[in-house]
């Protein structure tokens, strides 16, 4: 398939003017749904694609190949530019590479490339870790050397913000950039003092995990580059909560009847597409 529409879409959110905040999807669904419903890219965090596939938590037992299956399932539904939490790349630099070409031949408009000791190290106790700032490097040499689309945007991700600190964030934010990643995204960042420090540090579009209330408004982060603010993953949480009650009620005696909050006949038809399924059937078919 060609996925150079949505690439260059993607392209145009990270070197605009404004904020936006992506939905965060989970499969071909909820991909449709962000797309009908208006939004300019979709998010597929490593933490939900997990969910999706597995049913396990965040502890990088999903593979590279599970990943790359979902990102695809994801973009033949539909046309909405995705960004791809590609973790640590799951391995070495060499690794990093190859997960680059997988997710680039799955469709992906963008994806980043994280700084964290994944997966969690032995005696680590829970706490997390960065690579050198020399590892972080080399994945993200390997990162750019594995992109044979020029459009696929490729972020540079750390979480040093929360870990060991804001200067040596900015330290690793400026070595991503001059090795030439396209964004440089940052979790952890909590004040206004924080991101003024880094968008004064580096020139590039930035992308942040979460929105604490001091950063809570649009315009401000516009105006310090900030391209994408992540705001969650909601729409699987509440996705889970649902299937839960509804089999709960079921398995505690409910008539189907009875059970509320279902999507109506109308939904469905339009996020499985039955108009355009209908119309082929007619002509290829003999209806």
């Amino acid at each position: 398939m060609d996925w150079k529409d949505r690439r260059r879409k993607f392209r145009q959110v990270i070197g605009g003017t404004r904020c936006i905040r992506p939905g965060s999807v989970h499969d071909a669904l909820s991909a449709r749904i962000a797309e009908d419903l208006g939004f300019e890219a979709g998010m597929l965090g490593g933490s939900v694609a997990s969910l999706a596939v597995l049913g396990a938590p965040d502890v990088m037992v999903l593979t590279l190949s599970e990943l790359a299956g979902l990102v695809l399932r994801i973009n033949r539904a539909g046309n909405l530019p995705l960004m791809i939490d590609a973790d640590h790349g799951f391995g070495n630099a060499l690794n990093v590479r190859r997960t680059v070409e997988e997710l680039e031949v799955a469709g992906a408009a963008g994806l980043s490339i994280e700084d964290t000791d994944l997966p969690e190290p032995y005696a680590s106790h829970g706490k997390t870790r960065l690579l050198s700032l020399e590892q972080g490097v080399g994945k993200m040499r390997a990162a750019l050397a594995g992109r044979q689309d020029p459009d696929l945007v490729i972020a540079g991700r750390t979480s040093a913000p929360s870990v060991t600190g804001l200067e040596d964030a900015i330290a690793r934010a400026k070595a991503y950039e001059e090795v030439g990643v396209d964004a440089i995204f940052m979790i952890g960042l909590k004040t206004r003092a924080d991101l003024d420090a880094v968008s004064a540090a580096v020139k590039l579009p930035l992308i942040i995990g979460g929105v604490p209330a001091e950063l809570d408004d649009w315009d401000y982060l516009s105006e310090r580059r900030v391209r994408i603010a992540l705001q969650g993953h909601q729409p699987i949480s509440a996705a889970i909560a649902a299937i839960e009650q509804t089999l709960r009620a079921l398995r505690d005696g409910a008539h189907p009847s009875e059970i509320g909050g279902l999507a109506d006949p109308d939904l469905i038809r339009r996020v499985t597409r039955a108009d355009d399924y209908e119309a082929l059937a007619d002509r290829t078919l003999g209806r």
